[in-house]
């Protein structure tokens, strides 16, 4: 018999949909803005989410109790799941897109940041349209749940902590104030001074406001979805790439440290390991990737090549998935590379996805002191990070991670390749969506999309992007027997 209380998870839901209503009001208001088709099928949209959710939210009212470990799990992996499924309304009431799967799976890809589309033609969208697919990048790159947590406060004591930790990326995650509630309003205050800046540096190159403010949306969200069927390349713009490179950078940079550094302390912020693990990555595969491309094409010229390979590798490596160049044509070895920077992605507590540097870098200390345990096996040799000792526990849970993360590749990778998919190609599809990236490569590369992809397939891969995006654990948990019993 379970414990779990699912009248608390209820209500919580609901004022989850509710929330997800207000947030369709602003789509809304770019539609009727702009006078085109989208505005009923988001006005039928936010009603019947509005209507579902308070529902849910009174019928549960006055019954809830103390949120702990299995509601708070509960309730972050099915928010996801329900955002999701009143998410995609205003795509198929529209008609913009057919079939359930169809809309389910670009609403999924929305939500976890992952940027995998099926539209063939998303120019032929109505703004309303194009700015709900921005937006629900927006909400879910910094986190539904810390969103929720920030504008009210009562759940602070009511499990706020057990939902933070089961939503927010990371080994482990440092608190900016006492209460988990005034540590959210800091990260998504930061989050959307950030969001506004790139706006206005977009809006100064040869973006107009709209498109701007959309890519800035994708942007800090690390989720790639773009207005423009060429992505960034439709404007082949030098600075609007070396934006857009910069603030990819930063937002799958850890935001704690961002924040501080904001706030005068740099210092944190450079002297995190992980940070300068992850700069160097990029130093490193950029050089490797403009030299593979430079050699092979020289009279493309040093600063285009340079912009293409650095572009190409922020993207992938921060898990945003924008293109400037379709890599399908690169050499095997740049190819290699970024799939090796898909999986493990950004910093840890940033919006990036993937299996997160903190852990390749605990990883890496550990294979080197079990190397040195051969020679010497009663030698004591602790894991650090940052100066601290990271416990025996939270390695083995590092290396169950990462076990269960190639083990959900693999087996995603079987249904890919069973549905007539070529090795790469089911390779890429599940690399990317486990860490939310996006573009894949031969028939669903960068230039390409998901839409031939059947419909097993499309839900296979929304399932992997939502276990990538809670870091596994906190949706595979629900499956576990021991999860549900006393």
């Amino acid at each position: 018999m379970s414990k779990i209380n699912l009248i608390t998870v209820l209500k919580v839901i609901g004022q989850l949909l509710v929330l997800e209503a207000f947030f369709m009001l602003f789509p809304l208001l770019v539609s009727l803005f702009y006078g085109e088709d989208d505005r009923w099928p988001i006005a039928v949209s936010i009603g019947i989410t509005f209507i579902c959710g308070l529902l849910m939210a009174r019928c549960c009212n006055g019954k809830e109790k103390h949120i702990g470990k299995r509601e708070g799990f509960l309730i972050v992996a099915t928010s996801w799941i329900f955002f999701s499924l009143f998410g995609l309304l205003p795509f198929l009431i529209s008609g913009y897109i057919g079939n359930v799967t169809d809309a389910f799976f670009e609403t999924m890809s929305g939500f976890t940041t992952t940027g995998s589309t099926i539209v063939e033609d998303i120019e032929i969208f109505p703004h309303g349209l194009l700015f709900w697919r921005s937006l629900i990048q927006w909400l879910g790159g910094m986190g539904i749940i810390l969103f929720t947590l920030a504008i009210l406060p009562s759940l602070n004591s009511g499990g706020g902590i057990q939902m933070f930790n089961a939503e927010v990326s990371g080994i482990k995650h440092s608190k900016l104030r006492p209460r988990i509630s005034q540590t959210a309003k800091r990260l998504w205050g930061t989050y959307l001074m950030l969001t506004v800046t790139l706006a206005l540096l977009l809006y100064a190159g040869p973006m107009g406001l709209f498109d701007a403010v959309c890519h800035s949306l994708s942007t800090m969200a690390t989720g790639g979805y773009s207005t423009k069927q060429a992505s960034i390349a439709h404007w082949n713009s030098a600075y609007t790439e070396y934006v857009i490179i910069l603030f990819m950078i930063i937002a799958s940079i850890n935001f704690s440290l961002i924040y501080a550094a904001l706030l005068g302390n740099t210092k944190e912020l450079l002297k995190d390991e992980e940070t300068r693990w992850y700069l160097g990555v990029i130093g490193i595969t950029t050089l490797c990737i403009f030299l593979s491309l430079y050699i092979r094409q020289p009279d493309t010229g040093v600063e285009p090549t340079f912009r293409i390979a650095l572009f190409q590798l922020v993207s992938l490596i921060s898990t945003t998935g924008f293109a400037t160049a379709d890599f399908n044509y690169w050499s095997s070895f740049a190819c290699i590379i970024l799939f090796l920077v898909m999986i493990f992605g950004g910093c840890a507590s940033s919006t990036s996805g993937g299996a997160k540097i903190v852990r390749l870098l605990v990883f890496s200390k550990n294979l080197k002191n079990e190397f040195y345990r051969h020679i010497h096996p009663s030698a004591i040799l602790p894991v650090r990070v940052n100066n601290h000792v990271v416990s025996n526990p939270l390695i083995t849970k590092v290396l169950g991670f990462l076990s269960l993360y190639c083990l959900i590749i693999i087996v995603s990778s079987l249904i890919m390749s069973a549905l007539g998919y070529t090795i790469e190609e089911s390779l890429a599809a599940s690399i990317s969506a486990i860490s939310d990236v996006g573009p894949g490569i031969g028939s669903i590369g960068p230039c390409e999309n998901f839409a031939t992809v059947p419909a097993l397939g499309k839900w296979v891969l929304a399932f992997v992007m939502l276990a990538g995006r809670l870091e596994l654990f906190t949706l595979l948990i629900l499956f576990s027997p021991y999860f549900w019993k006393k």
